[in-house]
């Protein structure tokens, strides 16, 4: 779930340079917005027990479109401050770079360490090693506001005290047409259906907010009911079924002000009274050239998690449930004759569904005639669901 950190500092960045320009009188880009140096940004975490992920991009332009490039083909290591090193080995996903599964060791102190392509070295501060209470609770609860998921834990020993969490949501998508017939380019003919579109999807949304909390000033370490995610009640992902995964990071105080620093500058900014955004860099550095920045806090901790599915018919006022679908009510239709002729219904057909932008679903009958006069239709995001989500079944499902 890195990328949403990653999303965020990119954010962070364009919001402090954007800050720049808001008093100007004039509409002006200075050659740092239309043309950033290229940054390393450092997106992930070590993992204290389990697999540790790493992505690695570059800062880009505020106003450009395309994706962020990756910093492939680099040398990664997780190393501790005895000397032993552990490799994280790029994957099939260009940029992104794992380990095997590690246990780390809480007497030491671990950091990251890069070498680009390029030669040019980074590495990470040493820190100490973190490990995550588990969630105690995570429940929901409809409220006015819509329907809200609150968090619990706690840490008997009163080590923890600084909480991040992320969200992972997966709900059921049910399109509502079934169609019976398809449209053949090649051939500019209409059959019955042979490949039948799904009729069940699975939608996927991962936390776009930092999600941060700390107990210092309690005289116990205790998250109580911390809201992590609220829903309309009438939300389209609570229609059928909706599962919901949280997981929760232990930080240090150093990383807990990173994370607090990103929340200001990505998501309080906006009105005079706003704090105007500050610089975010992290504990990366790089060390063959000293002066240049680099981005991301590199931290070491275990993750929790704990994870909850709720049936439509677990809330207690059902009341009008969105489908998504409500703008594809009711279908369409395709004449294959016109009014005056002449017709071409093969030219009709091809105009309509030749780009497979369109779909039609059924033939439509005149039950006086019994002759066949067109046929409904709809847009493809009406109809397959693979444009909103994956037919792959969720291995929790």
């Amino acid at each position: 779930m890195f990328s949403t950190s990653l999303r965020l500092i990119r954010q962070g960045i364009s919001l402090m340079l954007l800050a720049l320009l808001a008093g100007c009188t004039e509409a002006y880009m200075p050659e740092v917005v239309t043309s950033p140096p290229g940054y390393l940004v450092v997106d992930g975490f070590l993992n204290a027990q389990g697999v540790t992920t790493i992505r690695l991009s570059r800062t880009y332009a505020v106003a450009s479109k395309a994706a962020a490039p990756v910093e492939t083909r680099a040398a990664v290591t997780m190393e501790d401050n005895a000397g032993t090193r552990y490799v994280l080995t790029e994957s099939s996903v260009k940029g992104t770079y794992a380990s095997t599964a590690q246990q780390l060791n809480p007497a030491r102190q671990y950091r990251l360490r890069i070498i680009t392509l390029a030669g040019k070295e980074y590495a990470s501060a040493f820190v100490p090693v973190k490990i995550t209470p588990a969630v105690d609770n995570l429940r929901w609860q409809v409220e006015q506001d819509g329907l809200n998921f609150y968090v619990n834990s706690h840490d008997d020993a009163n080590a923890t005290r600084y909480y991040r969490w992320e969200t992972d949501e997966t709900w059921e998508i049910h399109p509502p047409y079934a169609p019976t017939v398809e449209y053949v380019t090649a051939s500019r003919l209409i059959r019955p259906i042979a490949v039948p579109y799904p009729t069940l999807c699975w939608g996927n949304a991962q936390s776009t907010s930092v999600l941060i909390d700390k107990t210092t000033a309690l005289s116990q370490d205790v998250v109580a009911d911390f809201r992590v995610k609220r829903l309309p009640a009438n939300s389209e992902r609570l229609y059928a079924r909706y599962s919901i995964l949280v997981q929760q990071h232990a930080l240090t105080k150093e990383e807990y002000a990173y994370w607090d620093l990103l929340k200001k500058n990505t998501e309080s900014i906006g009105t005079l009274f706003d704090p105007l955004p500050a610089q975010l860099t992290g504990n990366v550095r790089c060390l063959t050239s000293p002066a240049e920045l680099a981005l991301g806090f590199v931290g070491a901790h275990s993750v929790a998690e704990k994870r909850i599915f709720i049936n439509r018919t677990d809330l207690p006022r059902p009341g009008i449930v969105l489908t998504g679908y409500e703008t594809c009510v009711p279908p369409d239709t395709v004449f294959l004759y016109r009014s005056p002729p002449p017709n071409n219904p093969a030219s009709i057909l091809f105009s309509a569904f030749g780009s497979q932008t369109v779909l039609p679903i059924d033939e439509l009958i005149n039950p006086t005639t019994l002759t066949l006069y067109g046929y409904s239709a709809k847009p493809r995001d009406c109809i397959d669901c693979r444009t909103r989500g994956t037919v792959v079944r969720p291995s929790f499902w």
